[in-house]
C-alpha cells in the first residue's frame, strides 16, 4: 500500500489530422488509461463518462499498486486510486499507438532522476485538428501548458469533456472585485458559440469578466521563467454576452514585446479568438485589454490559455529501424529493463546493447549501427527483422540458442563489418556472399564450425580421440614461452577492436579507425602538444575542420597498454554529456592512439592555478563545473552496468569545453567495483598524492565508490580555495587541513579564492565548503553517495543563482513545468 501519496497525471494533446470533426459523445482516438489498473476491469468514469482502460497492453515495466483506504477518491476520478511505480531501470515507458496516427509509436516515458521511485496514475492522449496552436517549427517544437482558465466562472469547478469535445481541462479564474458575466444558451447560441475553429466550450464561453477599474483596463501577468529567450504563446477568448443599446463595447490588446492589436468589438454570442502567429519572448508575460476612447463599455474576456514553446529537436531513430528492433523484441521476448522508448534516444536512456549514428541539427534520423545481443536467451532461427536494420555495422548474436540455418539475408547488410554467431546450434552451410566477404577481410565472421552439425546427434556432439606427441607438447608449450609478451599484446588488439566496432560517435563511421598515416595528417606531424601523461603525449588535431585531442601511448609507458585496454573498454559503454567522448582510434603496430572530442578551454587545473592576469572563473561557474563534474562521477557509480570507480579524480582530468562545461577524462585507471556479490574490490594503491583515499592506503587495499568521493571533495576544495591539493607555501600541509584550521576561525571569506573578490553568496559558499569536508571525510561512512553530493551542488547554485535572480514582491516565481499557476491581475 502508498501512503501519502501525491497522484501524477499525464495528459498529451496530440496534432493528428482528422477527417471529421470528433462529435461530443464520440471518443474514438482517445487513449485513456489508468495506470495500476487490473486487466479486465475497465470502466467508464460516472462524471466525464470518459471510458478508462488498464496499462496492461501499454507497458511491460513496473508494478502494479492501490492508493491507501484513506487518501481514496470517492465517486469520481476513480483512476486515481490506482498507480504503476517503476523501481527498477533508469527509463520506463508506455507505448502509444493512436488509431488516427500515421503507425508512429508515441512513446510516454519516466526517466528516473534518483529523486524518488517513479510512478503515474493516469495517461491520456487526445487527438487535436493538426491547424490548432501551431508553432513556427512544428517538426521540432511543440507546446508545454502554462494555463487555460475559464475567465469569469460561476461555477468553481473545471470543464472538460463532454463539455470540450478535445477534453481540455479549463479551470475557473476570477479575480476579487471583478464583475462576472453570465447568461443562459439556447440552441440558437450554442450554434453561434461553438463556431469558432478552437471551438472552445460553450459553457465556458457563456461566462465572462469585465474590469472594475475606473480606466476600464484589465491587466494580469505570469512570472514563468528569468530567462529572456522563454517563448509562449497566448489564446484569448472574447464573446459579448450583453445586448447593448446604443453602447458600444471596443477594445485593444497588448501583448509582452508586441504592437496593439484591435480595435475588437465581439459581438453577441458569437466567439472569436486572438493569438499571433509568432511567439513572444521573455519570462514575464504582461497581458493588458483597454477600452478604446470610443468606447463606453469596459473590455471583456471569456477565456484564456498560455503555452510555453518546447524544443523537441533532438533527433529520433528512423521508423523502420524502430519497427525492426521492435518486432526483434517481441519475437525473441526479450527481457532488458531499458529497452523501452526510443531506441537512440535520449542518448543517457539508449537501449542496452545498442548503438547509433546520425542524427545532427537539422534533425535527420538516428540509424541503429550496432546491435550485441550476446547471451540474451534468444531461441529459434534468425528472424528477417535483423535485415531491415540497413546501416548495421556490428551484430553480436554469440551464446544464445539459435537454430536453423545462417539465413542469406545476412549479406544485404552492406555496411556490416563485424558478426558474431559463435556459440549457437546453426546447421548447414555458411551463405556464399558471407564466406566471400569473411574471406576479402571485408567482414570479421565468427562462427562455430557449421560441419560439425554432421557429427551431432540427439543434441550431443561425438567426442573425437586426438593424441599429440610429447615433443609437439613441449614445442607448443615452447612457442607460447616465446611468444608471450606478442600474444599478450595481440589479445589487447584483437580485443580492443572487438569492442570499437560497437562504438558510436558523432563522427560517421569511416572515422571509427584510422591508420598512423591518418594520425599523421590529423596532427600535423605532431605538431602542438596539448599535455603529456603516464600514458603518452596529447597533441592537437583535426578532422573536416572539427577539433580532436589525439592520445597516443608512449612506447616506454609500462602501464599503457594496460589503461589503453582499460579506457577503451569503458568508453565503449558509456555515454554521459560529463564523460569525454571518443571519437576513434588508432592501431597499427607499436603505434596506438586514442582520439576525444577536443576541449578547448583545457583543464580545470589550468583555470584554477592560473596567474592573476588570466581570466578567474566566477563562484557561479565554479559550482557549475563542480556540478558537472559531479554528475560525471555518479554515471559511472550508478548508470553504468556494471559500475565503474574512475581512481584518479583530480583537476587536471577535469577538461572544459568552449561553454566552460566540464567532464571527466583519463579512464584508464577506472575499475569495476561492484557486482551481484560485491560492493569493493582489491586493488593496487593507484591515483594521485593527496587525491588518494586514506583509509585505501592505511586501513585495507579495498577500493570502492567512497574513493572517488573523498578525491572529488578535494576537488572540491580546489574549485572552492584556488590551492592546489598540497600547500607547499605552508610546510606541505593537505588542503583539507588548511582550510578546517581557517573554518575554526569562522571566517568563510579566507577560505574562498580571493581572486573572486568577495562576489560570491556567503550561504553558498558555506554550502559547498561544508560539502567538501563531508567528502574528504578520512572514514568513508560518514562520506557522502555522489548521488548526494549532486544534489547537495545543485542547492550551492540555487543559492547563488537566487541572488542574481530578477526579483518583484508581486510576481509569481514558479518552475518552468508548473502549468497549475494562475496570473496575478493589477
Amino acid at each position: 500500500m502508498m501512503e501519502k501519496l501525491q497522484s501524477f497525471h499525464y495528459a498529451l494533446l496530440a496534432g493528428f489530422t482528422l477527417a471529421v470533426l470528433i462529435h461530443a459523445q464520440d471518443q474514438s482516438g482517445f487513449i485513456s488509461i489508468d495506470c495500476g489498473l487490473s486487466e479486465g476491469s475497465d470502466y467508464t468514469d460516472g462524471v466525464t463518462g470518459i471510458k478508462y482502460t488498464s496499462d496492461k497492453n501499454f507497458t511491460d515495466a513496473g508494478i502494479s499498486m492501490n492508493v491507501s483506504s484513506e487518501f481514496q477518491n470517492i465517486g469520481d476520478e476513480a483512476q486515481f486510486n490506482n498507480v504503476r511505480s517503476f523501481p527498477e531501470g533508469k527509463r520506463n515507458c508506455y507505448t502509444l499507438n493512436p488509431a488516427q496516427g500515421k503507425n508512429d509509436y508515441i512513446y510516454v516515458c519516466l526517466n528516473n532522476t534518483n529523486r524518488g521511485e517513479p510512478f503515474i496514475s493516469v495517461l491520456e492522449l487526445r487527438p487535436l485538428n493538426s491547424s490548432l496552436y501551431q508553432t513556427q517549427n512544428p517538426s521540432t517544437e511543440s507546446l508545454l501548458l502554462q494555463g487555460r482558465y475559464d475567465v469569469g466562472s460561476t461555477t468553481n469547478k473545471s470543464v472538460r469533456y463532454v463539455d470540450d469535445i478535445y477534453d481540455r481541462i479549463w479551470k475557473p479564474l476570477s479575480f476579487s472585485g471583478d464583475k462576472t458575466l453570465s447568461t443562459s444558451i439556447t440552441n440558437t447560441d450554442t450554434q453561434t458559440l461553438n463556431t469558432s475553429s478552437f471551438q472552445a466550450p460553450i459553457s465556458v464561453m457563456s461566462t465572462a469578466a469585465i474590469p472594475s477599474s475606473d480606466d476600464g483596463s484589465y491587466t494580469f501577468y505570469w512570472n514563468l521563467s528569468t530567462d529572456p529567450n522563454f517563448l509562449f504563446y497566448s489564446y484569448m477568448y472574447f464573446a459579448e454576452l450583453e445586448i447593448l443599446d446604443n453602447q458600444t463595447r471596443e477594445f485593444m490588446v497588448h501583448e509582452t514585446g508586441a504592437l496593439p492589436y484591435g480595435p475588437y468589438s465581439p459581438r453577441y454570442m458569437s466567439t472569436f479568438e486572438h493569438y499571433q502567429l509568432s511567439p513572444q519572448k521573455g519570462g514575464i508575460i504582461d497581458i493588458k485589454i483597454s477600452k478604446t476612447e470610443n468606447s463606453d463599455l469596459p473590455p471583456i474576456l471569456n477565456a484564456i490559455e498560455i503555452y510555453r514553446v518546447k524544443d523537441f529537436s533532438q533527433s529520433q531513430t528512423l521508423q523502420v529501424d524502430v519497427n525492426a528492433m521492435m518486432h526483434i523484441k517481441t519475437t525473441y521476448h526479450v527481457k532488458k529493463n531499458s529497452w523501452q522508448g526510443d531506441p537512440c534516444t535520449p542518448e543517457g536512456y539508449r537501449w542496452e546493447g545498442l548503438n547509433c549514428s546520425g542524427g545532427s541539427e537539422d534533425n535527420s534520423h538516428l540509424r541503429i549501427i550496432s546491435l550485441n545481443l550476446s547471451s540474451s536467451k534468444l531461441t529459434g532461427e534468425i528472424v528477417p527483422f535483423f535485415a531491415e536494420l540497413a546501416s548495421l555495422q556490428y551484430l553480436d548474436l554469440s551464446d544464445n540458442s539459435l537454430t536453423g540455418a545462417v539465413p542469406d539475408f545476412l549479406s544485404r547488410l552492406a555496411s556490416l563489418r563485424v558478426l558474431n554467431l559463435k556459440g549457437n546450434g546453426f546447421t548447414g552451410s555458411l551463405p556464399a556472399e558471407l564466406k566471400k566477404r569473411s574471406e576479402d577481410g571485408s567482414l570479421t565472421l565468427s562462427v562455430d564450425d557449421l560441419s560439425s552439425s554432421s557429427r551431432k546427434k540427439n543434441g550431443f556432439v561425438i567426442p573425437l580421440a586426438v593424441s599429440v606427441a610429447a615433443t609437439l607438447s613441449a614445442l607448443i608449450i615452447g612457442l607460447a614461452i616465446f611468444c608471450s609478451l606478442k600474444a599478450r599484446r595481440k589479445h589487447v588488439v584483437a580485443k580492443v577492436e572487438t569492442q570499437l566496432a560497437n562504438k558510436n560517435d558523432s563522427f560517421a563511421s569511416k572515422h571509427w579507425r584510422f591508420a598512423y598515416s591518418d594520425i599523421i595528417k590529423i596532427t600535423k606531424n605532431f605538431t602542438t602538444v596539448l599535455g603529456r601523461g603516464g600514458f603518452g603525449t596529447v597533441y592537437h588535431g583535426c578532422i573536416d575542420n572539427i577539433d580532436v585531442a589525439v592520445k597516443m601511448l608512449s612506447p616506454s609507458s609500462a602501464q599503457g597498454y594496460k589503461e589503453f585496454h582499460a579506457e577503451v573498454e569503458l568508453l565503449m559503454r558509456v555515454h554521459h554529456r560529463n564523460l569525454t567522448a571518443l571519437v576513434g582510434y588508432c592501431i597499427e603496430g607499436s603505434n596506438m592512439g586514442l582520439i576525444y572530442e577536443y576541449m578547448p578551454k583545457g583543464t580545470l587545473e589550468q583555470h584554477l592555478s592560473g596567474n592573476k592576469n588570466q581570466y578567474s572563473l566566477s563562484w557561479e561557474e565554479r559550482m557549475q563545473i563542480a556540478l558537472d563534474a559531479a554528475q560525471g562521477l555518479e554515471y559511472l557509480h550508478n548508470g553504468c552496468k556494471p559500475p565503474m570507480v574512475h581512481r584518479d579524480v583530480k583537476p587536471s582530468n577535469i577538461l572544459l569545453n568552449e561553454k566552460l562545461q566540464a567532464k571527466i577524462a583519463d579512464f584508464g585507471l577506472s575499475r569495476v567495483f561492484s557486482t551481484e556479490s560485491s560492493t569493493s574490490i582489491s586493488t593496487v594503491v593507484a591515483g594521485t598524492t593527496g587525491y588518494l583515499d586514506p583509509e585505501c592506503l592505511v586501513v585495507s587495499s579495498w577500493l570502492t565508490e567512497k574513493s572517488d568521493v573523498y578525491s572529488f571533495g578535494l576537488v572540491l576544495l580546489n574549485i572552492i580555495t584556488g590551492q592546489p591539493v598540497i600547500l607547499k607555501s605552508c610546510g606541505n600541509t593537505h588542503l583539507s587541513e588548511w582550510v578546517k584550521s581557517r573554518l575554526a576561525r569562522g571566517d568563510i571569506r579566507k577560505i574562498v579564492d580571493p581572486r573572486l573578490g568577495g562576489n560570491f553568496n556567503i550561504n553558498s559558499a558555506w554550502k559547498a565548503v561544508e560539502l567538501a569536508l563531508a567528502s574528504a571525510s578520512h572514514a568513508s561512512s560518514k562520506r557522502p553517495t555522489m548521488i548526494e553530493v549532486v544534489m547537495g551542488l545543485k542547492e550551492c547554485l540555487a543559492i547563488q543563482l537566487g541572488q542574481n535572480d530578477y526579483a518583484n514582491a508581486t510576481v509569481i516565481n514558479t518552475t518552468l513545468l508548473d502549468s497549475d499557476i494562475a496570473p496575478l491581475a493589477r
